[in-house]
């Protein structure tokens, strides 16, 4: 399905070989030209380079750059590393105690073309209602920052700061250990909290039985066990044995018997073993010209339909009027319909109080408590602009809820396991005997098909899988877990909402729906597409810390006080010339005796790439570009009062949004029941009798 067939995109400056040109491409978009006449134009300039190119008044414009369109340090040189250090993820990569260390590639980059990617689309949505084109402008350092919202609330509500923990993860005021190494590699697993971990938790502990005579996890009641209550004590034991346990087993036995037995561990993978996998074989994905990953997400067409009217506009945004229905849960759903919500649609969350978001549980801070849905600023990050309803969907007269909300739905969103939403008819083929209009989009780690669909994962599967965690960390040691905060988890939602954008504006010529099959595993691979690219030449591509090949030279160097540290990026031998005329041929010499931010503004001012690598504090409290940019919208919370969320990190020149504040557990199930739904309050207090808005 040519989402954006007939639709040409111009290229300025060097984002020809870019993920976003990619993208654009991957949806039938022809790629190349001259700025007159073309429907997308993209650039790596910044609007101040462009504005005089005389680029049409209907062409949506996009500009990705490391600081963004205009502000303080719009003018700052960055890159990849720089834009990292300067949006907080590089400070939580690699071990403790030693220099941060970049996460494998352009991550962050490739994190930024995929939000520009869904703010293109969004705007190409919104020219399709008003006729007209506008600036879209993605900052990559606000896009780093926005990854950070464990991070970010930590400091907000308890002052503590997120550190690097090599091949853990951290979760809020614990940490669990998640790369072990095997007898020939290494592989990622961690243990799960609840109902979702507890059959993967208790296979492991059989299997252990059958290895370790002293086995410390046997007997333990999964379903009670609790990652961020655990004894920190009990965790070391209990992560001693496991380490030994994996130590005796190979990458082909955690491959073959660990999925059998469903432990939910995955291997390492190397670039070569990502080409050689058999479930992307079969799913196609390297089915192409040169045998390299062309799609971001694999699209159904639906069948003709009756064209539904444009909607009336109703709140700010390029999706204003655009309706959402939302059954996503944890990251990958959330932020997905937060970003189409932040951006005006209007979106209803199906929740369940017998079975809550994750997000709704886990306590990171303080202010929150076990047992309260309500009080968890992770959720009230992940869910801005939403309303929310609570259904009991296994309960037959939750349909006189449901029906109208699939019949009224432009857009259902969901991220369960593959099949879960069919078992519950909610399946597209489902789905479009009701609206046959719709768009589904659905995001899981392994896709709608293929030999893996039905098996489990989380962000650092997609990581693993992929070759980004082996390529994290410095030669010659254990790889780390590319980055403290999440990666597949944020990047998904962006190609979800940008797909679901255009086949809306799709829709408008076509009136044909359809299915959006997001797999994390395949995106966090497109990721990987220069790795790839050589691992099929032959080579190996191994662990290198902070170097780049296509930068001439970049590292991270100390500076004056505790764990502080400046990237610098030098893009050939006349500016290392150039910088060693300044600093002196020992440049940790010279960071380490200035302060941080004194030393990123004087080699900037020389028109060096440098940023600090700055933590929560340096970017919430202190960062210019960031506060003028908008990176945290306050919002006023019923039970934490107002603090800063996360903003959609898209700026719009036209249609800007204006978000508004995540809902209380059901907190509009009878508004949307009567105003929707069109039931009077008498049937409304007797589903609320029968059970159906638990």
């Amino acid at each position: 399905m040519s989402l954006l067939s007939g639709h040409r995109v111009a290229v300025l400056g060097g984002m020809a070989e870019r993920p976003l040109a990619r993208f654009l491409a991957s949806l039938g978009a022809e790629i190349g030209g001259e700025v007159q006449g073309a429907s997308f134009v993209i650039d790596d300039l910044g609007f101040e380079a462009t504005r005089d190119l005389g680029i049409p008044a209907t062409a949506i414009h996009v500009s990705v750059t490391p600081f963004g369109s205009g502000g303080p340090r719009s003018d700052w040189q960055g890159g990849e590393l720089v834009a990292s250090a300067m949006g907080g993820s590089l400070r939580v990569t690699g071990e403790p105690g030693r220099p941060p260390v970049k996460e494998a590639g352009d991550a962050c980059t490739f994190h930024a073309d995929m939000a520009a990617a869904a703010g293109a689309m969004a705007a190409h949505y919104a020219r399709g209602m008003h006729g007209q084109g506008q600036h879209v402008d993605v900052s990559i350092q606000q896009v780093a920052f926005s990854r950070g919202a464990s991070g970010t609330l930590v400091w907000q509500f308890d002052r503590r700061k997120l550190g690097r923990v090599g091949g853990k993860l951290a979760y809020g005021k614990v940490t669990v250990r998640a790369i072990w190494r095997l007898a020939d590699g290494w592989c990622f697993h961690a243990l799960m909290t609840g109902r979702l971990g507890a059959p993967a938790n208790q296979a492991l502990s059989d299997w252990m039985d059958e290895t370790l005579v002293d086995n410390p996890l046997r007997g333990v009641d999964w379903l009670a066990y609790n990652r961020s209550t655990l004894p920190a004590e009990t965790r070391a034991v209990w992560e001693e044995a496991i380490a030994a346990f994996f130590a005796s087993k190979t990458k082909h036995e955690i491959a073959t018997e660990g999925l059998r037995r469903g432990i939910n561990a995955c291997v390492v993978n190397e670039p070569a073993d990502v080409l050689a996998d058999p479930h992307l074989a079969a799913r196609g994905f390297f089915d192409t010209p040169d045998g390299l990953p062309q799609r971001f997400a694999a699209v159904r067409e639906g069948a003709p339909a009756e064209k539904r009217p444009s909607p009336a506009v109703e709140r700010p945004g390029p999706l204003s009027g655009v309706r959402v229905l939302d059954f996503a849960w944890a990251l990958v759903g959330s932020i997905t319909t937060k970003t189409l919500g932040d951006l005006g649609a209007d979106v209803v969350k199906i929740e369940s109080r017998t079975r809550p978001d994750l997000a709704r549980l886990d306590v990171q801070v303080a202010a929150s408590r076990h047992g309260e849905f309500d009080d968890k600023p992770w959720f009230a990050h992940l869910n801005s602009s939403k309303r929310s309803v609570t259904l009991d969907l296994k309960n037959p007269a939750a349909w006189q809820v449901l029906r109208p909300l699939i019949e009224w739905a432009d857009v259902v969103v969901e991220n369960f396991s593959p099949g879960t939403m069919a078992k519950l008819g909610l399946g597209y083929d489902d789905l479009k005997a009701i609206n046959p209009g719709v768009v589904m989009v659905s995001g899981s780690v392994f896709g709608q098909t293929g030999p893996l669909t039905q098996e489990w994962g989380v962000d650092g599967t997609g990581g693993a899988l992929s070759g980004r965690t082996y390529l994290t960390g410095y030669a010659g040691g254990d790889p780390v877990i590319p980055g403290a905060v999440p990666y597949g988890d944020v990047i998904v939602p962006f190609v979800m909402a940008g797909c679901a954008a255009a086949a809306l504006q799709a829709r408008r010529q076509t009136g044909r729906g359809g299915h959006i099959d997001a797999s994390m595993y395949e995106i966090c691979v497109q990721q990987m597409r220069p790795y790839l690219e050589r691992a099929r030449a032959g080579e190996r591509p191994q662990r290198s810390g902070n170097a780049d090949p296509a930068v001439h030279f970049q590292d991270v160097f100390p500076c004056a006080g505790e764990d502080r540290w400046i990237a610098i990026s030098v893009f050939d031998e006349a500016q290392m010339k150039r910088l060693i005329e300044h600093t002196g041929r020992d440049i940790a010499a010279w960071t380490a005796a200035r302060n941080d931010q004194a030393a990123a503004a004087e080699l900037q001012s020389l028109g060096f790439a440098a940023g600090v690598v700055q933590d929560c504090e340096d970017m919430i409290e202190h960062d210019p570009q960031l506060a003028g940019r908008g990176a945290l919208v306050t919002l006023d919370h019923p039970l934490l009062g107002p603090f800063g969320h996360i903003a959609t990190p898209i700026r719009f020149s036209r249609d800007v949004p204006r978000p508004y504040r995540a809902p209380r557990m059901g907190e509009h199930a009878r508004e949307v029941a009567g105003t929707v739904c069109g039931l009077d309050d008498e049937t409304i207090d007797r589903l609320d009798d029968e059970g159906v808005f638990k």
